[in-house]
């Protein structure tokens, strides 16, 4: 038996006694030995849980064989605008070659060919503006394309909102005109002979997506390490710069204002649930189930509606019957097979809010539908060696463009817990 599955079963075992005691309760008050007994078992359903979403995680980054990642081939515009860059595909093979030598050994190491070669990945402050740029960046040397799918692999799994919504690469940072609509009101017609057709409008607007510059912030590598040729610095390092890129960018995809970074999915949500009085930090049956209810159905039932909510929502979620009594939550016993509320997959974002008065704290609906995120294909890396030499280290900067916008603001809706 595998680790994961141990997981899963102990956890079903600690869900059904927690459920037992939570049925006793219906019939007649707890003792209070009772009591803390249900109170454990809730405990261990959540602590099994982390550790088991924790599994999963690690399942899926180990499973990813980097050296398959798909890069850029010859018939995409990707690999085309690096075919340009430097000069066919022997040039593209010998620019990665030159990078992780760089990568490894920096400039002074490096041959005068390799030096040549590595300057047609050389992108500073000019050209960034040039292809769009709005915020100021420091130059630094592209990414090969393996290394930036790596990265990318790695974002998607410290980034909840990138597992949902859709997501574009484009060559440049240039702002972007995307058409953002809700033509759910709008149907066709029986034309009868000799008729001229009506026109209905379609409820269209645009956003402006424009490619804002996120940077990892140092990463500190021994040089130990680097010389170790034994060890994948170019896996590790990829993860380490795709998971603190990842998560900053997901905290402005989830709740960003829209000022200076990309607005979020939650920030300006349409309401569709709010709890009365007296749930400023709960919710009930009847609230989720008007909350998915508030979503047109060409949302709910296309196969990609779901929930989104913070952890502790979910906690509280954990605990809700319907109205036979049977749980709300749906734990999975099976490696592979999400956990299920209401019938629905769910998503866990820590950058959500928790449960507050007035706070958005639940989203429902077709994220995929209603949020864009737009990735610009470069990615830059500046490599510092002498400024922690003492140290025996090397410290590595990534800078990676990108903006996030709501497409289709029908597509989800929001419960809203009570003001008092």
């Amino acid at each position: 038996m595998s680790k994961l599955q141990g997981l899963l079963d102990k956890r079903a075992t600690a869900w059904a006694a927690a459920q037992d005691f939570q049925s006793r309760g219906d019939d007649k008050p707890l003792s209070a030995e009772d009591k803390t007994a249900w109170d454990a078992a809730l405990a261990d359903v959540e602590r099994l849980s982390s550790e088991i979403e924790t599994e999963e995680r690690h399942a899926r980054l180990s499973s990813v064989d980097y050296s398959q990642v798909v890069t850029a081939s010859a018939d995409t515009e990707e690999g085309e605008e690096a075919r340009r860059r430097h000069g066919g595909e022997e040039g593209v093979r010998a620019y990665e070659s030159a990078w992780r030598s760089w990568m490894r050994e920096g400039t002074t190491e490096l041959s005068s060919e390799e030096r040549k070669t590595l300057r047609t990945g050389f992108v500073d402050g000019k050209e960034l503006r040039a292809q769009g740029v709005a915020t100021g960046a420091a130059g630094g040397y592209m990414v090969p394309a393996p290394f930036r799918a790596k990265m990318v692999e790695t974002m998607k799994f410290f980034g909840a909102m990138r597992d949902v919504a859709e997501v574009i690469t484009t060559e440049t940072g240039a702002t972007l005109p995307w058409p953002t609509n809700d033509d759910t009101a709008n149907v066709g017609a029986i034309l009868a002979e000799n008729t001229q057709v009506t026109e209905q409008d379609v409820t269209l607007g645009q956003a402006d997506v424009g490619a804002y510059v996120y940077t990892s912030k140092l990463v500190r590598v021994s040089l130990q390490l680097l010389n170790d040729s034994a060890f994948d610095m170019e896996a590790w390092l990829a993860g380490k710069l795709g998971q603190r890129i990842g998560r900053a960018q997901n905290a402005h995809f989830t709740t960003g204002t829209g000022t200076a970074q990309p607005e979020g999915v939650q920030t300006n949500a349409v309401i569709g649930k709010t709890g009365t009085t007296g749930q400023t930090t709960s919710v009930i049956y009847d609230d989720l189930i008007d909350l998915i209810h508030s979503v047109d159905p060409a949302y709910r039932l296309g196969g990609r509606a779901g929930f989104m909510l913070h952890d502790t929502a979910l906690a509280a979620a954990r605990k809700l019957k319907d109205g036979q009594q049977r749980p709300l939550w749906e734990p999975s016993v099976q490696a592979g097979v999400p956990d299920l509320l209401l019938g629905y997959k769910y998503t866990v974002n820590q950058d959500m809010p928790v449960m507050a008065a007035n706070a958005k704290s639940i989203l429902f609906g077709d994220f995929f539908a209603g949020y864009l995120i737009r990735d610009v294909q470069d990615v830059q890396l500046i490599r510092l060696a002498e400024r922690y030499a003492d140290f025996l280290q090397v410290g590595f900067l990534a800078f990676a463009r990108t903006d996030g916008t709501p497409q289709d603001t029908a597509a989800y809706k929001a419960y809203r817990n009570s003001a008092t």
